[in-house]
């Protein structure tokens, strides 16, 4: 098994430890409740995911275990942040558009 720049071998004993174990984006994840969430909250994180209501999607889909692994700082940061992300759908434009319904 590789981690990072590492090649770990297991023996057929110590092999019984390992978890599969997934991973996928918030995003994805709505909707869905998981036993256990990791939730890593890095420095790297790119400034346009970092809002408040993302990091509650986030949280909110654990139901017995909650990690968040990371900075404090960059956590905080997201909850602070309740700015809404603009969409540019041309939505209500569509639905005023008589002709269209």
């Amino acid at each position: 098994m590789r981690f990072d720049d590492r090649l770990v071998t297991y023996s057929g004993e110590t092999v019984r430890e390992l978890d599969i174990a997934y991973a996928i984006t918030i995003h994805k994840s709505q909707g869905s409740e998981f036993g256990a969430v990791v939730l890593p909250v890095s420095a790297d994180t790119p400034r346009r995911l970092c809002y408040r209501n993302l990091i509650y999607t986030g949280v909110t889909r654990a139901k017995n275990l909650l990690v968040l692994a990371g900075s404090r700082a960059v956590l905080n940061a997201m909850v602070e942040n309740d700015r809404k992300t603009l969409r540019y759908s041309c939505l209500v434009y569509l639905l005023r558009d008589e002709s269209i319904i």
